[in-house]
Parts: C-alpha cells; structure tokens; sequence
C-alpha cells in the first residue's frame, strides 16, 4: 500500500499580503519544492503574520498618496514598481501596479490566512494575485471572505472569520513576536522555528538552502 512520505519537517514563511517581494517569494518556494519533492523532501507548511506597516489606519490609505510620501515623489515610487515588475516576470508572475488603488491595512488577510487550516497556501496565493494583479482591497472584510471561498477555505474558517475578533490577538500578538525575535524582512523561511534566510532568491537557491537545512537538522537530532 502506498503511503505519503515523511515529512523533512515544519517550514513556516513569514509574509505581508502586500509584500510584493513575499508574492514573487512564494513562486520561487512553489518551484523549489516541485525539486525537492522530486528528491523525497516534502515539507508541512505553514504562514505566519508579519505587518509591514502596523500604524496604516484600519481602512487603509490611498497608495499614490502614500508612496509619494513615503519615498518623495511617485516618480520613485514608479521607479521601485517597475524594477518590482521586472523581478515577478522573471519568476513568471504579472503585476498591474496600476490597477492598484489602496494601500490597505493587513490584520485581516492575516486573519483568513490564520483561520484557512490546510487552505492557507492556496488562500496566500489568492490573495497575492487579488492584490497585485487585479487591484483589489484586500483590506476589506468581504472581499478577503469572498476570495478565501474561491480560495477553498472550509466552511467553518469562513464562519470563524466573520467573527472581527477571531484570532486577532494571535495575529497582532505573533507579528510582534516575530519582530522582537528579529525578523526584520519578508519573506524570511523557517524549518522547525530555525531561521533559514530571507528574500525571494532563485527556486535553485532555495531548494539547496532547504536541502542543507534539513541535512543539518536530521544530524543534530541523530
């Protein structure tokens, strides 16, 4: 009788929704354990929340405005967008910056990726792509529910998620302990709580950092 393999262990990613480096992360990871599978190496993964800009408002704020005061004219800030743009068609990904009207605040994508179970890979996905490629709000509540059923977010997590204070402390609670840990950049990629690296490099690059990372922990633990 078949049976699934062993897992090589937990491998958490630490991400922000609005992360464009943590969408273009997450393809690289996706080619990377295409690799690793290949090898026998699977791993048991999971999200967890980091907030970029914990003060944005709760309805977040109008991106133009804020870019161009974030980095002192929207002409930077189409300059950083279209270097942005050129690293996710390398990694096979569209961004449409400007169908990108809101800068949102993320305590509720982080909320529906906490309550997604085994769905939350597929409902990072979903939300990377509603973002920086359809330009939607993921800061709104109902737009996060609607794209978490397309997501295939279980019934009950959708439930769990109407309730607007559902794992919002552990939310708050695990990005700050993260911070204080410190990470200070997204994506940054853990096995078994251990900090492997940070940053969206090559799917070569990190199936061989996972690979070693495994071996090291595999020999500690013999």
């Amino acid at each position: 009788m078949d049976t699934a393999p062993a897992t090589a262990g937990r491998l958490e990613i630490v991400s922000d929704a609005i992360c464009p480096w943590c969408w273009i992360g997450k393809a690289q990871l996706d080619a990377a354990l295409a690799r690793l599978a290949e090898e026998g190496l699977v791993f048991d993964l999971g999200w967890l929340p980091f907030q970029l800009n914990p003060e944005m408002p709760a309805g977040g704020v109008d991106r133009r405005a804020y870019r161009t005061e974030k980095f002192g004219s929207w002409e930077k800030s189409l300059e950083l967008d279209a270097r942005v743009a050129d690293a996710g068609r390398a990694a096979g990904l569209a961004f449409r910056h400007d169908l990108m009207a809101r800068t949102p605040n993320t305590v509720e994508a982080h909320r529906l990726v906490k309550l997604a179970g085994p769905a939350q890979h597929a409902v990072v996905d979903r939300l990377f792509r509603a973002y920086f490629q359809e330009g939607q709000d993921i800061g709104d509540a109902a737009t996060l529910a609607t794209l978490g059923a397309e997501a295939g977010m279980a019934e009950e997590g959708l439930a769990a998620f109407g309730d607007s204070d559902a794992v919002r402390e552990e939310v708050m609670a695990e990005s700050l302990g993260l911070s204080q840990a410190g990470i200070s950049g997204v994506p940054s990629f853990l096995l078994d709580r251990h900090f492997l690296f940070s940053g969206a490099m090559p799917a070569d690059r990190m199936a061989d950092g996972l690979r070693r990372a495994v071996a090291i922990l595999r020999s500690r633990a013999a």
